[in-house]
């Protein structure tokens, strides 16, 4: 289905001052037809007339429209589709086009897939005859989800997005804004069990078998992307457009976060740990070289082996050290 755009259809103006000057019309010729009706000939055809010209003069008034800035207005006529306006303005169309989307599930069906609490909320109702092209957001809550390593993690996305084919937005999908929220589910569940959720050994997350250190937690921005693009690649044929994806909520499961933490606290002692037994033994390998080169003291392996064992202790110890006079000799 391609859109048709309409642009001759700005005639509101006219038809409302043309409807408005035959119900003056037709409202006088009943006064002047009940004066004279019995008096002279014709009278009674002139009251009947006007009446029934008042009774059908406001039928086209049901055709008039207006659009706002950043709305389109789909019409149908005996189930054929006529076109699109998009331009904003005050329009006169058939009032026989059916323009009502109807879509079903408006009310229901999305309330969870939009992240909205009640029904009360919905700016769009079932029977509204227009639609927006403005840039929207989706809301699409949490979802727990196992990343590649099985961990069940729990995720977020809000998604902006628009419409910018109204035909394939209004015919090709039943419900467009259901449509969308079910595809964003799909999107997300595949492309989240692709990633750690951190950085992980032996994990290719590109696609091109080599290891990478792509994560769900490092690499957001490159994850929101491609999220983007597979929701793109799925309602495209909707007439939809994804301008934009965020990741709004990511952690791991309730039933894992406490193992995970101390995992993590545990690496990161280690990796401090490691730093300092690195920054220990460079200090240590400089002391004696300075000793040596300054020829202070001259030490044996047995006593440089002591040197070191202090010198160790003292630099990787967690509590301050307490020092020992010794008066006599080294020997």
């Amino acid at each position: 289905m391609e859109e048709k755009i309409l642009k001759n259809k700005k005639h509101g103006m006219r038809v409302l001052l043309i409807c408005l000057l035959v119900e003056i019309l037709s409202i006088t010729g009943i006064v002047f037809g009940a004066i004279m009706t019995g008096e002279v000939t014709g009278g009674g055809f002139l009251l009947g007339l006007s009446i029934f010209v008042t009774c059908v003069a406001w039928f086209p008034l049901v055709g008039l429209r207006i659009l706002k800035p950043q709305e389109a207005l789909v019409l149908t006529l005996f189930g054929n589709y006529i076109g699109t306006i998009r331009e904003p303005g005050f329009y006169f169309v058939n009032p026989a086009a059916n323009t009502k989307l109807a879509q079903s599930g408006d009310l229901e069906s999305n309330i969870n897939g939009l992240g909205i609490k009640n029904a009360s909320e919905m700016t769009i109702t079932i029977g509204n005859n227009k639609i927006s092209l403005k840039n929207m957001t989706l809301n699409n809550g949490r979802q727990k989800i196992n990343d590649c390593l099985g961990n069940p993690v729990e995720i977020g996305i809000a998604v902006i997005w628009k419409v910018t084919d109204t035909a394939k937005a209004v015919f090709n999908v039943d419900n467009y804004k259901e449509y969308l929220s079910l595809q964003c589910d799909s999107a997300l569940r595949n492309i989240v069990r692709i990633y750690p959720y951190d950085v992980a050994s032996n994990v290719d997350t590109t696609g091109d078998g080599l290891a990478d250190e792509g994560s769900l937690r490092g690499s957001s921005e490159t994850v929101a992307s491609r999220i983007r693009d597979e929701i793109q690649s799925k309602v495209a044929d909707a007439g939809l457009e994804i301008v934009e994806a965020r990741i709004t909520y990511l952690a791991y499961a309730p039933e894992i976060a406490s193992v995970m933490l101390q995992r993590q606290q545990a690496s990161a002692i280690i990796d401090a740990r490691k730093m300092i037994v690195d920054g220990a033994v460079g200090m240590v390998e400089m002391a004696l070289e300075r000793l040596n080169e300054k020829q202070v003291v001259e030490l044996d392996e047995e006593r440089k082996a002591a040197m070191v064992s202090n010198l160790l202790v003292v630099l990787c110890g967690n509590r301050d050290a307490q020092p020992v006079v010794n008066s006599g000799s080294l020997y």
